[in-house]
C-alpha cells in the first residue's frame, strides 16, 4: 500500500508527512534523496557542473543550491535540463527504498513525499495521491514569511510549479491545511483510520 504525498511549496506537506509517520507510515522523502544524490563526488553532481558550470560548486565541493535555484526558477529549459540529470537517480533510490519497506512489512503504508509529483508525471507510480492544500494567497504569505523573500520572488517560485488548484483537482485525497494544525491532525487521523492503520 503506497501513496504519493504532494502539495504546493509552503502548503504544509512536511507537517502532514510527519503526522502520517507518527501513525506508523513508512516515509520516503524525495527532497532528502535529491540532496543525497548530489553529494560531493557523485556522478549526478558532476553532470550538473558539466551542464551549468563550475560556479555551481561551493568552496567545499558541495552544490551551491541557492545559485542553482536562482537559475532554474527563472528558466523552464534549465529546470528541465536539471530534472533530466537528477530524476533518474532519485527514482532509482526511491524504488529501492519502497521495495525494502514492502519486504519488511507488506501491510505497512508507504508514503513517498514528492514535492513535484505532478510536474514530474509520477502520479502513475502510486496507488493514490494525497495533496496538502492551502489557497494560493495563503501559500504566498507563508512562503514569504518562511523564506524571508519578497512577493515577487515568492510568485516566481509558485509559478515554477503546477498551480495548487490543478493539484487539488487531480488528487485522490485532499488534506486542507488552512484551518490550523488541530483540523489538519483530524483529517490525517480520519485517513489512517479509513486505511485500517488504527
Amino acid at each position: 500500500m503506497n501513496i504519493g504525498l504532494t502539495g504546493g511549496i509552503a502548503s504544509g506537506k512536511s507537517t502532514v508527512a510527519a503526522l502520517l509517520a507518527q501513525h506508523g507510515a513508512a516515509l520516503i522523502d524525495l527532497d532528502r534523496i535529491a540532496r543525497e544524490v548530489v553529494l560531493p563526488g557523485s556522478p549526478v553532481l558532476k553532470q550538473i557542473v558539466d551542464r551549468f558550470g563550475s560556479d555551481m560548486l561551493q568552496e567545499d565541493g558541495s552544490l551551491h543550491r541557492k545559485r542553482l535555484g536562482e537559475i532554474i526558477f527563472r528558466s523552464a529549459a534549465d529546470r528541465e535540463a536539471l530534472n533530466a540529470i537528477t530524476h533518474p537517480a532519485i527514482r532509482q533510490v526511491m524504488f529501492q527504498q519502497m521495495a525494502a519497506y514492502e519486504e519488511e512489512d507488506p501491510n505497512r503504508l508507504i508514503v513517498v513525499d514528492v514535492p513535484l509529483l505532478y510536474e514530474s508525471k509520477m502520479e502513475h507510480l502510486f496507488e493514490e495521491v494525497m495533496v496538502v492544500y492551502v489557497p494560493r494567497q495563503l501559500q504566498l504569505k507563508r512562503l514569504m514569511e518562511r523564506d524571508g523573500i519578497t512577493e515577487e520572488q515568492a510568485e516566481a517560485r509558485l509559478n515554477a510549479q503546477l498551480d495548487i488548484e490543478a493539484k487539488r483537482a487531480q488528487a485522490d485525497i485532499v488534506i486542507w491545511n488552512d484551518q490550523g494544525i488541530e483540523e489538519t491532525k483530524e483529517q490525517v487521523l480520519r485517513f489512517v483510520k479509513k486505511k485500517g492503520m488504527l
